[in-house]
């Protein structure tokens, strides 16, 4: 690779990671061409990236950013996933690593903050963004809804009540037409 291809690369990354809110550094060894597109195609439907790195221009990519501690964590075989969710990324990540034994979560940060790999495991299990976002939304319409239906209520039975005078006042009546029932209640005309 040539120097200009690898300036090139560490101004992208260093641009990606600037802009991200969870980073998680993951070693990955032995992953077969189907397993590595299977990896990306996940990452990529939770709305992160996933790339593979070169570390020591990764580390030169961390310089001047909120992630610039996890530069020790580049050894070996490394790849990150990253995210402007701050729970997508790592989501992706440890699930994909649950279930193949290639995948080793090594560490992450997020908000600037470093975390082991435990705590990236943690952060997996919290609900994302878009999740959070539709439980509000939906605790948000419970009570309108639930309002909406009390103000219905008293109208509904409003409605039903009288209905159902009509229909017992209809149902008494004979068809006045015939003149064998007096609606007025009298029999003749007192005029």
């Amino acid at each position: 690779m040539e120097r200009s291809q690898k300036q090139a690369l560490v101004e992208a990354l260093h641009q990606d990671l600037s802009d991200t809110v969870c980073v998680v550094v993951t070693h990955q060894t032995g992953l077969s061409v189907a397993e590595a597109t299977r990896l990306r195609r996940q990452v990529r439907d939770a709305g992160a990236r996933f790339r593979v790195t070169k570390n020591r221009l990764a580390r030169r990519a961390l310089q001047g950013t909120a992630f610039e501690a996890l530069a020790p964590l580049f050894t070996g075989p490394t790849a990150i996933a990253f995210s402007h969710d701050p729970v997508a990324a790592a989501k992706a990540a440890v699930e994909f690593a649950n279930r193949n034994d290639k995948l080793t979560i090594v560490g992450g940060g997020l908000a600037g903050r470093s975390l082991d790999a435990a705590a990236v495991r943690a952060l997996a299990t919290l609900p994302s963004l878009d999740e959070l976002r539709g439980k509000i939304i939906g605790l948000i319409q419970a009570p309108a809804t639930k309002l909406a239906g009390l103000l219905q209520a008293p109208a509904g039975q409003l409605a039903r009540v009288l209905a159902a005078h009509a229909d017992q006042a209809g149902g008494s009546d004979a068809d006045p037409a015939d003149g064998s029932a007096d609606p007025a209640g009298g029999g003749a005309d007192p005029a």
